[in-house]
């Protein structure tokens, strides 16, 4: 697992890769936790390079928006992220834009 962080028009954005679960996914707790106490802008977690994620990982988003509240943003999942979200109804719970920019910039159009 890899996180990428970068400014994108006034969002963090954290581009996550590879596979999460119990044994890597504690540094995407951490930034989301930096984030929440550092930053005010969007925080948009890009999942188009993630493999799997486990219920850890569920658990970590869930706290993130927990502490992020809307900033928080999924964004761009991959087909198996975008299978999991939908099978847990995660998108009940967090906003998922279908690209970055998109969850950077509700705003544009689709």
């Amino acid at each position: 697992m890899q996180i990428v962080p970068r400014q994108q028009r006034g969002a963090l954005v954290l581009a996550v890769s590879g596979d999460l679960d119990i044994d890597n996914v504690a540094p995407l707790g951490a930034a989301l936790s930096t984030a929440a106490r550092d930053g005010s802008g969007p925080v948009v977690v890009e999942l188009s390079e993630v493999n799997f994620a486990d219920s850890t990982t569920v658990n970590v988003l869930l706290q993130g928006q927990t502490a992020l509240g809307p900033r928080l943003r999924l964004a761009a999942p991959s087909p198996f992220m975008e299978r999991l979200i939908g099978l847990l109804g995660l998108d009940s719970a967090l906003p998922v834009f279908p690209t970055v920019a998109e969850a950077v910039d509700p705003s544009l159009p689709s």
